[in-house]
């Protein structure tokens, strides 16, 4: 999993006053769960810092350094406006090597698909798979091998297979499917 570096200011107020007054100043307020302590750390990140964290379908370990402590974490949470599609709030979660984590892994599929050859189409159904992991295993893409999927055919949660990862999502639910387009079935209505 790529790292990113984040620097984020303390803060002390909380609730909609002091938020307000926090995104006047293109500040975002923020929390990191999941600490040794059981409170949370409430604490402020500019919009510039944010941006390649939040606009990307990557997913990142970040060193997330608040005043003097450094902490391990994740993006766990994004609230944005809904009108502007601002950034209006951020959750971190705190990881730790021994603690597993969950967390949605975008999902790339590999190799040209049988039935694409036959003429079908591939669909990709789910994007993200959520795993549950240590954080060191987590991997930043899932690779899904579609090389025998055949036309009409489809691949389910229940299906794959990857060290050290539990799969979350319903075993039952299609990751990917090849269609039979019109196309392919009138080939195949003058041929049969």
């Amino acid at each position: 999993m790529k790292t990113f570096e984040l620097k984020g200011e303390t803060r002390e107020a909380t609730g909609k006053k002091a938020t307000r007054d926090f995104r006047k100043e293109d500040k975002i307020p923020a929390v990191i769960y999941g600490g040794e302590r059981a409170e949370a750390i409430h604490f402020t990140v500019t919009n510039s810092d944010v941006r390649k964290l939040v606009y990307t379908p990557e997913i990142f370990l970040v060193d997330l350094t608040v005043g003097k402590e450094t902490y391990k974490a994740i993006l766990k949470d994004i609230q944005f406006h809904p009108v502007t599609d601002a950034v209006l709030h951020l959750d971190f979660l705190h990881v730790f090597e021994n603690k597993p984590i969950v967390i949605d892994v975008p999902v790339i599929l590999d190799g040209l698909a049988e039935g694409v050859r036959a003429g079908g189409k591939l669909s990709l159904d789910l994007r993200k798979l959520k795993v549950k992991a240590l954080y060191d295993k987590v991997p930043e893409k899932v690779h899904v091998d579609v090389t025998s999927l055949a036309l009409g055919k489809s691949i389910q949660v229940g299906d794959l297979h990857f060290d050290g990862l539990e799969l979350l999502n319903a075993k039952n639910g299609v990751v990917c499917r090849v269609q039979l387009t019109r196309a392919a079935r009138g080939l195949a209505a003058k041929n049969g």
